[in-house]
């Protein structure tokens, strides 16, 4: 049992029965099917079904003369955002047939784990795009086990306007202190002891989350699942059309990175509005946008 099933409206699916038959469904009236040759007479199939706009299944497995033998399953969330421009590297997870992505996007100043939601056209474009190393965009989702939403920090009129610049600079140290250089280094360091002060003197008399407005940091074991925090852009509620639930989608800046997260409204704590907070524990999906050659 998936446990972000109930992330895309399938909160009741409990029995193994009721996701074979969920899986059967997905492989029989799927809206999209990928494959893509592994070696002679076999190849890797994926079978995506779409039961909200953007969300759906994907059942994936190996075809032979025998027929389709199914591997696993995922519930995925797809959008058009571009959320990241920055280098890629693709690893293939050692147990099936799934692929873990890793782009090294400054805004953050960390790597950023995802799971690979187009493992076929990933594996269909290996020798014709070669994307490690290159700069190729991104478009992040995450699939929400729980979250909340929290109002936005009281801020003066022109401190958006400083924050974005506070930001491009930091981006520009990092990316210098990357390539090693000791001035952008020392300055990091100092910003980041600075930073530390700060918050020591104002968490005495302060709710924490009206000093930090938004956050990306690893959540758990598992190195895809992260606990963000950041401003609703844009928001929508839809329905699973199989179940009839309510999901929330809604699309959020966070560490200045554009991405949209799914969550059913069971799981949701607030109403969700633009220019409030959401807060809560993601999977991290990736799909890689594939340059047209």
């Amino acid at each position: 049992m998936h446990s972000f099933l109930k992330a895309i409206g399938f909160r009741n699916v409990k029995e193994r029965r009721d996701v074979e038959a969920l899986l059967n469904e997905v492989c029989a009236e799927c809206d999209t099917r990928n494959a893509v040759r592994v070696d002679q007479g076999r190849a890797f199939v994926e079978y995506w079904k779409e039961y909200a706009p953007g969300c759906g299944l994907v059942v994936c497995g190996e075809m032979d003369e025998e027929g389709f033998h199914q591997d696993y399953y995922f519930p995925y969330f797809k959008t058009d955002t571009l959320s990241s421009y920055a280098d890629l590297s693709i690893e293939k997870h050692s147990d099936k047939e799934a692929f873990a992505g890793s782009c090294e996007d400054n805004r953050l100043g960390t790597s950023l784990i995802f799971y690979l939601l187009n493992a076929a056209k990933y594996r269909r474009e290996y020798h014709r795009v070669n994307i490690n190393g290159q700069e190729i965009s991104t478009s992040l989702t995450g699939l929400a086990s729980e979250g909340k939403i929290l109002f936005p920090v009281q801020k003066k009129p022109n401190q958006a306007l400083l924050d974005r610049e506070a930001t491009k600079k930091r981006v520009r140290l990092i990316a210098a202190a990357r390539k090693g250089d000791e001035e952008a280094i020392e300055s990091l360091t100092l910003e980041d002891m600075d930073n530390y002060n700060m918050v020591s003197r104002r968490i005495m008399t302060e709710d924490v989350f009206s000093i930090v407005d938004t956050f990306f940091m690893p959540y758990g074991m598992e190195c895809d699942h992260y606990q963000i925090m950041g401003e609703i852009q844009s928001w929508r509620k839809v329905q699973n059309s199989k179940t009839k639930e309510q999901i929330y989608q809604m699309q959020i800046l966070c560490n200045d990175i554009m991405m949209d997260v799914c969550i059913h409204e069971a799981d949701l704590l607030g109403d969700p509005d633009i220019g409030r907070r959401f807060k809560g524990i993601v999977w991290l999906q990736g799909n890689i946008n594939y340059p047209d050659m």
